[in-house]
């Protein structure tokens, strides 16, 4: 992961601060989040990738086959397109709205302590150790790390549009 991933997570984390408890719970209108919603869409997000990173780490057998065009497309931009996706409704489920500033900013934390933790070891596993993710194929532990940061950077233009709603 890149520092400035790193400091995306970070400024999550900071900006967590900046919102009262009513206004990380607030939904602006039916069928879009609260800032709490994203950020523990967020969280629940990484802990599943770290834990596919974790799986390829104990692979035992090599997976040749690789990522879907649009996984391919992903990596070579270094990111998601700047548009909203929408899930199908199956994993679209509403994400948790109950969630403190402060249960918020122990979970980031988390995040980013296994982060670190795991910032020396990714090169060293097996670039063909995969595990297949729904949308984009079969990726390594690298890809699987890198796509944390990714996502964050991704959910970055939503949070200010949330912000917006609410006058911050």
């Amino acid at each position: 992961m890149k520092l400035s991933d790193l400091n995306v997570i970070a400024t999550y984390k900071s900006d967590l601060q900046n919102y009262s408890m009513e206004q990380l719970r607030y939904i602006t209108a039916e069928g879009v989040w609260s800032i709490g919603q994203m950020y523990d869409h967020l969280i629940v997000v990484a802990h599943e990738y770290l834990e596919n990173m974790e799986a390829c780490a104990a692979e035992k057998e090599e997976q040749k086959l690789g990522k879907t065009e649009f996984g391919k497309q992903l990596y070579k931009n270094g990111g998601f397109p700047p548009i909203k996706i929408k899930l199908p409704d199956e994993l679209n489920t509403p994400p948790s709205n109950s969630e403190s500033n402060a249960d918020l900013t122990i979970k980031l934390d988390e995040i980013m302590q296994k982060l670190r933790l795991w910032e020396s070891k990714v090169d060293a596993i097996n670039l063909n150790f995969k595990i297949k993710h729904m949308g984009f194929g079969w990726l390594n532990a690298r890809e699987w790390y890198d796509l944390i940061g990714m996502h964050f950077r991704h959910h970055l233009r939503q949070k200010s549009e949330l912000e917006e709603k609410l006058g911050l």
